[in-house]
């Protein structure tokens, strides 16, 4: 199946296939932030939201004291005794306030940590999980950096909406309602009239010129991914730049990128200027407003000059939040953007799931038996087309045939990473869609043609097979799977490092990791996957000893690319085409002079091409012999 790139923009994707609404994004994520019988949690979101109102109500509290400390100290002429007494106590006040003000609101963060954070561990645990529930066929067609970034993106986008959404925009929304309320009762209508217009048109402003920068800046990252590629790529093919004299060709390409970056670049940066002149040209001129009908009630006795003050605090107050409005807009938009298209992932249905109450598998002789199976990746071409046989208990049966027959497929099959689309998969006589797939999975064991190793331990690799086994169990593992001798040579032994998808190790050192680790699970079936397909040829029989060894007394059904490593099969199956076109031992088979047998002749006088190659090879002091790992010597 071909990797389609089609997730690098999941998250327009998400919008498109489930149309979630920014309502609907947040109603999902509330049960992560108010967790049903957590009534601990929901005790630090009501303590944490009462801090936040709190922190609002001081906020607006605080201007009137710095109103009635004003006006004791302009009416100082005339109560002399108060002059030191009142001013002294409010401004005290003035500076209590402010500190309650800021002490609520860290309060309400220190409350709100422990829940924030511990939504962010929840969904990123079962986004996790469902991930892994996900099917074959799912992570094929995607990227995995790509539903790397989906998690990793949705994951900040929640600590974003909290932090920008409960405690920025909903704090001012509420900072701006008590102005008004205050405006009202402590003035009149014109004032609160003034303070709502100058709040919309410094919004509507925002929100307009923000969405214009929104597209002007992606346009400009996508300007500087272009540029970043171009340079990586050139980079990595410095060779081949070198080969063909295009070093001057490739500084054009990545100049002109970045001459697209550029251009963008400059207009973010005018947009921003235009965006903090436009956002303190609207504030000014209700701010001017609100301060001439303030003089004009002073002048006429209707207010006092602590009023006066007042309003210029409590509108300059209100500024530091409404500052940040176009970033904290772009933020939340861009944040309910990620967590959608992590949401859509969490609801993209596992094609392979277990029925209600389904029971484990209980294996007592470990027979398999395909019965008239049929399967398809795709409804227009079918892969495998009603093929039938039985794995024996503790028999070998093989199965041979071109590239693209169907041979792997059935090994995915047999794994439950499919289900097929016609007949039945019966393990001991129970159908493996009865039983859960869990069940299935720890009955087999594999050796895959392409051995990945996680980027640990080549002790943790090992005990992948089997993770509460004890050192003594994975030694032994080691031990048969003749890996030992080799991992005590090294400086750090067991606790040695194999790299990024083990690549310090060898082909065959990798193939004899793999073999330990099916050695510790212990399974009653055993499938072979073209295990020595990538190797040399006398680390192939090295390698191929071992699985014998390792094969004995178990049903292993062996996916074999090289005729030779088969023969002592009890059975050989020959598919092609998705069908099994011959069957018998490999006596029976090259007696036939089928298709096996023309295999079977193509082999051997391939072999015999490359042996007589490496004699040659050899007798000229070209090479040595090989290494156990597969690595060719030269002198």
């Amino acid at each position: 199946m071909s990797r389609r790139a089609s997730t690098t923009a999941l998250p327009e994707d998400a919008r498109r296939k489930v149309g979630f609404s920014q309502l609907k994004t947040l109603k999902e994520l509330a049960p992560y932030l108010w967790p049903p019988g957590r009534w601990d949690v929901r005790m630090r979101v009501i303590l944490a939201l009462a801090s936040l109102m709190l922190a609002k109500v001081i906020t607006v509290l605080v201007p009137f004291a710095y109103k009635y400390a004003v006006d004791a100290l302009t009416h100082g002429g005339k109560e002399r005794a108060s002059l030191w007494a009142v001013p002294v106590f409010l401004v005290i006040a003035y500076g209590v306030g402010r500190i309650l003000m800021v002490g609520f609101t860290q309060l309400r963060d220190w409350l709100f940590a422990e829940v924030s954070q511990g939504a962010v561990r929840r969904i990123a645990d079962i986004a996790f999980r469902h991930l892994h529930r996900l099917s074959l066929r799912f992570h094929l067609e995607r990227h995995t950096g790509a539903l790397s970034r989906v998690i990793e993106r949705g994951t900040r986008g929640i600590e974003v909406i909290l932090r920008f959404a409960l405690f920025s925009s909903f704090p001012t929304a509420l900072e701006i309602l008590l102005v008004l309320a205050v405006m009202l009762q402590r003035f009149d209508w014109r004032y609160a009239l003034v303070v709502l217009i100058t709040i919309t048109a410094y919004v509507a402003f925002t929100y307009s010129v923000t969405e214009w920068r929104t597209r002007i800046r992606r346009e400009m990252n996508a300007a500087d991914q272009e540029a970043s590629g171009k340079a990586v790529d050139s980079l990595l093919n410095y060779e081949t730049v070198k080969y063909f004299n295009n070093e001057e060709h490739e500084a054009r390409r990545h100049d002109a990128a970045m001459a697209r970056y550029e251009k963008m670049a400059v207009t973010t940066s005018k947009s921003l200027a235009f965006l903090n002149f436009g956002q303190a040209f609207i504030f000014s001129l209700g701010l001017t407003a609100l301060m001439i009908l303030a003089a004009k009630d002073v002048e006429a006795g209707r207010a006092s000059v602590g009023d006066f003050v007042m309003v210029n605090a409590l509108l300059i107050q209100l500024s530091i939040p409404l500052n940040f409005l176009g970033s904290v807009y772009r933020e939340i938009k861009q944040g309910l953007i990620d967590i959608e298209a992590m949401f859509e992932l969490l609801h993209q249905p596992p094609e392979i799931v277990d029925r209600p109450g389904a029971p484990d598998l209980e294996v007592t002789a470990g027979e398999v038996r395909f019965e008239d199976v049929h399967f398809s990746y795709d409804p227009e071409r079918e892969i495998l087309k009603g093929v039938s046989f039985v794995v024996p208990p503790g028999k070998k049966v093989a199965l041979v045939g071109p590239s693209g027959a169907g041979k792997s497929t059935i090994s995915r099959l047999l794994f439950r990473f499919y289900d097929p689309t016609k007949g039945r998969i019966l393990i001991d006589g129970q159908d493996i869609r009865e039983v859960t797939q869990a069940s299935v999975r720890r009955a087999i064991g594999i050796v895959p043609q392409d051995t990945v190793l996680f980027n640990d331990t080549i002790g943790y690799n090992i005990r992948y097979g089997r993770i509460d086994a004890s050192d003594e169990d994975m030694i032994e593992a080691a031990k048969a799977a003749q890996i030992h001798d080799f991992v005590m040579s090294l400086p750090k032994k067991y606790d040695t490092l194999v790299g990024e998808r083990g690549l310090k190790l060898s082909g065959g050192e990798k193939q004899r990791v793999a073999i330990a680790r099916t050695i510790l699970k212990d399974p009653p079936i055993l499938v072979l996957d073209e295990a020595t397909s990538a190797l040399d040829t006398m680390t192939e029989r090295e390698i191929q000893r071992e699985l014998n060894l390792v094969s004995e007394n178990r049903s292993t059904l062996v996916i074999a690319h090289r005729l030779s490593t088969i023969a002592d099969a009890d059975e050989i199956l020959v598919l092609v085409d998705g069908r099994i076109v011959e069957r018998g031992t490999h006596a029976a088979l090259l007696e036939k002079g089928g298709v096996y047998a023309r295999m079977w002749r193509r082999q051997q006088e391939a072999d015999a091409a490359r042996e007589k190659l490496r004699e040659v090879a050899e007798e000229n002091g070209l090479i040595t012999n090989m290494d156990g790992g597969g690595q060719s010597r030269k002198i």
